[in-house]
């Protein structure tokens, strides 16, 4: 610490005999306090940036020297983050040279000074002499760059402003470090800011996306079921079209044929065909009454037990309908199960009505790949013109009268299984599903029909 003070104010004894040394002591204290306080305020505006740091390190080392010339600058590949990188102000603080925009033509001396400086050819000791000094900028063991001043002829320098000099050179060097890192860490802050303000953004929007999603995943289900509602609603219209109000006419064209003079046994015969229409009108609507109260089975228990009812509660007197069970019952989704039980309802009324049956054999068999169903008559069906109606309702719509078998095709291929139609044992009709397990996510409308008669199942179930 003596040996600083030394340099600082070149006071060697503190005798009160040498008064001169004093005198010189105070003014030279006086300086270096005053130069001291111009540092610090430079360093301190390292926040402003380095272009404002080295302009106020620049300017207090000009008034604390009354330079006629500073000069401030950089090595080429030292503190790559650092700038301005070379600064000259003239006599007045006039700058004549920052980074690269030249000002005035500046002295040769001061030129070969700043290439030195800029092309590394400095050594690591400071010069002072009467009127010039060069204090190289130090930082982590290496010359960084380094600052030079000239002075008039009224201003000589000695120890204590190179003693000024160097700490402010070696403070300046620490100060550009902590700008650049600064400076650095203020532009990371703003594009974390940034990536932080687009992520609020995506997130806010990816929000208003999925609930506009969801509406419409809402509304899809809505219409779906609209559509599953509507599109069982016209089935039973056309059947009732078709089938009952053909038969309702129908019987009263007899009748209205019963009130002219006609022979007394053919007004019976046609009153007697009148009745078995008209008794054929209602069965009609009985089985589509309970399609429309039993749409969506909320009352089942089991596949199996649907089907027992389905063959004691709606189906014609004279139908005798046997439901038989094979292997272990397993839960099939919702859609497979109402398929399945309104193919067997179609399928017992067609044998009923169409083919005039009088015993009908349904059968439901679980597989460890699959699900069959099928349904045997002893009607006079004919099997090759029904297989012909399929294929017809394929590529083209068919008549009412035919609807009901192309929708059992149809709710067949959408679950992924194949329909046919075959001579039963019993002397009618045999109608046979196959669903695959487990059963496709999506509908698939595919209508493609494979042979399942192969299985001794199907084939002992009428015996």
């Amino acid at each position: 610490m003596t040996a600083d003070l030394s340099r600082l104010t070149g006071l060697r004894s503190g005798k009160s005999s040498f008064y001169p040394q004093y005198r010189g002591a105070a003014e030279r204290l006086e300086r270096v306090v005053h130069a001291l306080e111009l540092i610090s305020r430079a360093l301190v505006r390292t926040v402003e940036g380095p272009e404002t740091l080295v302009c106020a390190v620049a300017e207090a080392a000009r008034a604390h020297l009354s330079a006629n010339w500073i000069v401030f600058a950089l090595a080429d590949g030292t503190l790559p983050d650092a700038g301005p990188r070379r600064l000259v102000l003239g006599p007045d603080a006039t700058p004549f040279l920052v980074d690269n925009v030249e000002g005035p033509p500046l002295p040769e001396d001061v030129v070969e000074c700043l290439d030195d400086i800029r092309y590394g050819r400095i050594e690591s000791n400071s010069v002072i002499d009467a009127h010039y000094a060069f204090v190289p900028i130090v930082l982590g063991g290496g010359v960084v760059g380094a600052f030079a001043a000239w002075t008039p002829a009224n201003r000589t320098l000695d120890t204590t402003d190179g003693a000024v000099l160097s700490i402010l050179a070696s403070q300046t060097a620490v100060a550009l470090q902590n700008s650049a890192l600064y400076q650095r860490g203020q532009l990371l802050l703003e594009r974390a800011e940034d990536a932080y303000a687009e992520a609020n953004r995506t997130a806010a929007d990816l929000a208003v996306r999925n609930s506009e999603l969801e509406s419409t995943q809402r509304q899809l289900g809505v219409a779906h079921r609209h559509q599953v509602v509507d599109d069982e609603r016209h089935r039973i219209a056309r059947e009732l079209h078709d089938s009952v109000t053909q038969a309702v006419l129908s019987a009263g064209m007899q009748i209205e044929v019963c009130r002219s003079d006609i022979p007394e046994a053919e007004r019976s015969e046609r009153l007697d065909l009148a009745k078995d229409l008209t008794r054929r009108a209602v069965e009609q609507l009985r089985s589509a009454i309970y399609a429309l109260n039993h749409s969506s089975d909320a009352d089942r228990t089991s596949l199996p037990e649907m089907l027992e009812q389905l063959g004691v509660v709606h189906m014609p007197d004279e139908l005798a309908v046997s439901v038989r069970v094979g292997g272990t019952p397993t839960e099939l989704p919702g859609d497979a199960e109402h398929a399945l039980l309104r193919i067997a309802g179609e399928a017992l009324f067609n044998a009923a009505v169409h083919a005039h049956a009088n015993r009908a054999v349904l059968r439901l068999t679980y597989r460890a790949d699959s699900v069959l169903l099928s349904v045997s008559d002893d009607g006079d069906g004919d099997p090759a013109r029904m297989r012909l109606i399929l294929k017809l309702a394929a590529t083209n719509d068919v008549d009412g009268r035919h609807r009901g078998l192309a929708n059992m095709q149809a709710r067949t291929s959408e679950l992924g299984g194949a329909l046919e139609v075959r001579r039963a044992r019993i002397g009618g009709i045999q109608i046979l599903v196959r669903l695959p397990l487990p059963l496709p996510q999506a509908p698939r409308l595919d209508s493609g029909m494979e042979n399942l008669c192969s299985t001794p199942e199907i084939e002992s179930e009428e015996s």
